[in-house]
């Protein structure tokens, strides 16, 4: 018996059910799977990403020169990144290993991939405030300045003994510290030490006004001689009220072509700061610091004074002391005295005091 099938339930109806359910079924797969993968591109690209231990921001470093690689290990080590799988991804995506600029850069929680990659190819770094006061050599200068900005503190020694180079600035390896003016300086971390040492200038310039200038030469002094001068100051005395009086004292004795005989020039001369008292055997080193062996100023600042020591040099008191000696009270203030034989008396005092506290 021959079978008849109507197109609404023949094969043909069945096949295309068929199709259409594959066709659906697919539809539905591919649309979860895009719904997936925007989800997880949206979560990759938007999703906070950035852990901080303590506070809500920490700083990162994009050295000179470093690719991607470089820099991302240095990142790793502070463990701010959480999905580190994510964030290589957006990185490559957006090629950022081009792109990326040297700097300082704030990474706050709550940021995401994308927005890390955007700031670190911006340029939107965040300055450094670079600050320095008392230091007393070339070395522990650029070592200081080196834990600050990107400048190599090798390159920045390198710098400051370099005789040819210092010329360019009328210095030599013994002033060059005269050119820096100890203060809070803002600047970009990514600094070279060439261009801090340009900036340092532009400072040096910028406070050696005329008037300072004038005063420098009213006393018969350059600008470096002042900052000699007040660099010893510096040493000799924290008390910002006593320091026009102990310029004064040095100024008397270099006017008569008497040897300073500055302590601190000591100190310096045996690179011993942790000298408490000065002995004979001190006076007999063999150096141009050594102002009791020689006349007139050492080869240039024994540290970098501060602003207070060199206006108190520029502004010296004028009085006719020629010596003085630390009080026996150890207040750090001093008693002068304008002939030997009471400086004498004064340095007995001390000295007895200093036998009290058994201190040699």
């Amino acid at each position: 018996m021959k079978n008849y099938y109507h197109d609404k339930f023949g094969p043909n109806r069945r096949k295309k059910q068929k199709r259409k359910r594959f066709i659906l079924t697919t539809l539905a797969i591919l649309l979860l799977i895009a719904i997936g993968l925007g989800i997880y591109g949206y979560r990759a690209l938007f999703k906070n990403n950035v852990w901080i231990a303590n506070g809500t921001s920490d700083f990162v470093f994009v050295r000179t020169n470093f690719d991607f690689e470089q820099f991302k290990k240095e990142l790793y080590a502070k463990g701010l990144i959480i999905d580190r799988s994510t964030f290589e991804w957006v990185c490559n995506t957006f090629h950022l290993n081009d792109k990326m600029r040297p700097g300082r850069y704030e990474l706050k929680e709550g940021m995401g991939n994308m927005e890390i990659c955007r700031l670190l190819s911006s340029g939107r770094q965040v300055p450094v405030k670079l600050i320095f006061h008392i230091i007393r050599t070339n070395k522990q200068f650029a070592g200081k300045i080196g834990k600050q900005i990107e400048a190599d503190s090798t390159e920045l020694l390198h710098l400051l003994t370099d005789t040819l180079y210092l010329k360019n600035f009328n210095q030599t390896p013994a002033t060059a510290v005269s050119l820096f003016i100890p203060n809070t300086y803002e600047m970009w971390w990514n600094t070279s030490a060439e261009e801090f040492i340009q900036k340092m200038v532009k400072e040096h310039d910028k406070f050696w006004n005329d008037e300072r200038k004038q005063k420098a030469n009213n006393l018969g002094f350059s600008i470096e001689q002042i900052v000699t001068i007040a660099s010893i100051v510096e040493e000799e005395t924290n008390k910002n009220d006593e320091k026009s009086r102990i310029a004064g004292v040095y100024i008397n004795r270099l006017s008569k072509g008497m040897p300073l005989q500055a302590d601190p020039t000591l100190k310096f001369a045996a690179n011993d700061f942790t000298l408490k008292r000065i002995l004979n055997i001190h006076k007999e080193i063999n150096s141009p610091y050594n102002t009791y062996k020689n006349a007139g100023l050492p080869p240039g600042p024994i540290c970098i004074p501060s602003i207070a020591s060199v206006d108190a040099v520029l502004n010296a008191e004028k009085h006719y002391y020629l010596f003085f000696c630390a009080r026996p009270d150890f207040s750090g203030y001093h008693d002068f005295a304008s002939s030997y034989e009471q400086h004498q008396v004064n340095a007995a005092r001390y000295r007895a005091a200093l036998d009290r506290l058994n201190i040699r």
